[in-house]
């Protein structure tokens, strides 16, 4: 309307508040074709099985992720336990569909029989040794192969 004042900052604001609104906040679009959710995907055994849902991810101070934490075993929600999967355990492979498959480089009784997860405690992850781990005398490291993280 003629005669309105024209629109300020808010009161308190300082200039570069308003000045980084105008320009817009930057981001980035990505195409369905571009990511995955991981929460809540079914995770199957190197033979098949259904082990259970990813229900988080652990990553370490870098923010590099760690481990998967996989909902294992039970019958509707009950009797089911938390599990620790190493990051590097697990794989990713197409099916086929627009998902694609999250498999554990591990079988159901050794799912079965690991420690249970729990928030606050030291974790006890299933999967690859650690790279700084020491390799027993006798034994190849199976990790050897892979670089080290970042």
């Amino acid at each position: 309307p003629a005669g309105a004042p024209a629109p300020t900052a808010a009161p308190g604001a300082s200039p570069n508040a308003a000045q980084q609104q105008q320009q817009g906040t930057p981001a980035t679009v990505l195409d369905t074709q571009d990511y995955e959710s991981l929460l809540g995907r079914s995770v199957r055994s190197a033979g098949g099985d259904e082990l259970g849902r990813v229900i988080d991810i652990i990553i370490d101070k870098d923010g590099h992720p760690r481990a998967a934490i996989i909902d294992f075993g039970g019958f509707l929600g009950v009797g089911t336990r938390k599990i620790a999967v190493d990051w590097r355990a697990l794989r990713f492979t197409p099916d086929g569909n627009k998902e694609r498959k999250l498999s554990v480089a591990l079988s159901r009784n050794q799912v079965r029989v690991s420690p249970e997860y729990k928030a606050g405690e030291p974790i006890v992850v299933l999967g690859p040794a650690s790279p700084a781990a020491p390799v027993p005398e006798g034994e190849q490291a199976t990790s050897a192969a892979q670089p080290a993280g970042p």
